[in-house]
């Protein structure tokens, strides 16, 4: 009698484990970066082709765009977070670039998704990342080193109307006066997701929110040599937090 209650228990807790491992399910992410402009697709073909109209009425095109994210977090109801290793150097024209592929898988169910526009101090070390450094996004040491957060490059139309070159160059705020930088990374709460198998998250930047709220930005003004510019790169990190980026369309 106890060989048989012996096997119906094993039996018993074959299937609970059984079924246990049908309920949790490990699943893959992508997440894919895009660009627009006040909800106009901009794409690699628009680089240097498409004339654009900011805030303030200014005529101008985009020929580079280059940004840098890390710690792309996924934070469950239980308030366990998911950081995926590494960090992402988005390049507009190089369209690979556009997609996070992590290898890292999670189970499925509900998440707060995040990301960090740049790094934060404890990560933005100098000379630090080999690739980074290969693709020239070092920030000189005499701006406090590191990298950049992001390189936005153009063209803009004064008033007669001349072209000009604008230099949108954003990095950790640097103080040349005192020499001590300021953190101006920062995070972006993208909201919620509901990861039911394998997914395709849309994370979408506004390029226009670049140049306005809460600060309207005046190319006329300010247009190159902007790393150097202590307030400058407040008030643009600033603009970032204000709405440059959303959650687009998740497919899975």
């Amino acid at each position: 009698m106890k060989q048989y209650i012996v096997l119906f228990l094993s039996i018993l807790l074959f299937s609970c484990s059984s079924d246990s491992d049908e309920l949790i399910k490990e699943v893959s992410i992508k997440i894919n970066f895009t660009q627009n402009w006040d909800g106009a697709s901009f794409e690699k073909s628009d680089l240097s082709n498409t004339e654009l109209t900011n805030k303030l009425g200014t005529k101008l095109t985009i020929d580079k765009l280059r940004y840098l994210v890390s710690k792309i977090t996924l934070t469950d109801a239980a308030d366990k977070a998911t950081i995926f290793e590494g960090y992402k150097l988005i390049d507009l024209s190089d369209e690979e670039s556009l997609v996070f592929n992590p290898s890292l898988k999670i189970t499925e169910g509900n998440y707060s998704l995040a990301i960090t526009f740049g790094f934060n101090n404890d990560d933005n070390i100098d000379g630090e990342y080999a690739d980074l450094n290969t693709a020239s996004w070092n920030v000189p040491m005499m701006l406090g080193g590191g990298y950049h957060f992001m390189q936005l490059d153009g063209k803009y139309k004064d008033d007669v109307p001349n072209e000009n070159p604008y230099n949108f160059h954003v990095i950790r705020a640097y103080n040349t006066t005192t020499s001590i930088p300021e953190d101006t990374s920062f995070i972006v709460n993208l909201g919620s997701v509901n990861i039911k198998s394998d997914a395709n998250i849309e994370v979408k930047m506004n390029i226009a929110e670049w140049f306005k709220n809460p600060n309207d930005w005046d190319l006329n003004e300010k247009n190159t040599n902007l790393m150097i510019d202590f307030d400058a790169q407040k008030e643009m990190s600033a603009n970032g937090k204000s709405g440059v980026f959303s959650l687009g369309t998740i497919s899975q």
